[in-house]
């Protein structure tokens, strides 16, 4: 049984690829949001093992959303996702409660062991 993860990212082909990533490594995909408000909702409704978070999306950004899910969920594991290495937001993701960090483009190996670090 492959561990079940959701993907949130505004962008339908960052969706894609990381889904894309998942799926070779043995990851169950259990869905996908496109923003922060429907990550939460989406979190709800199927408690996956971890959740891939883009920061910066329309209606709620991402760290808000970790934050929302972490506050109903505190063992909730969310690597967060941005093409900005802005160390500010950055800090702001691990301190919020962020297992890991990456940066887009993404390097598949990264991904992977990003996620692997963050369930084990």
């Amino acid at each position: 049984m492959g561990n079940r993860i959701l993907i949130v990212d505004d962008a339908a082909f960052m969706r894609m690829m990381i889904k894309d990533i998942l799926t070779k490594n043995g990851f169950e995909v259990v869905g996908e949001a496109q923003d922060g408000q429907q990550a939460v909702e989406k979190y709800k409704e199927l408690t996956p093992d971890l959740v891939t978070m883009d920061i910066t999306m329309p209606e709620m950004d991402g760290i808000a959303a970790m934050k929302e899910i972490r506050n109903q969920y505190p063992e909730a594991k969310v690597i967060m996702c941005s093409a900005m290495g802005q160390q500010a937001m950055v800090i702001d993701a691990i301190q919020a409660g962020a297992k890991d960090f990456i940066v887009k483009p993404f390097q598949a190996d990264r991904v992977v062991e990003a996620i692997q670090k963050a369930l084990s």
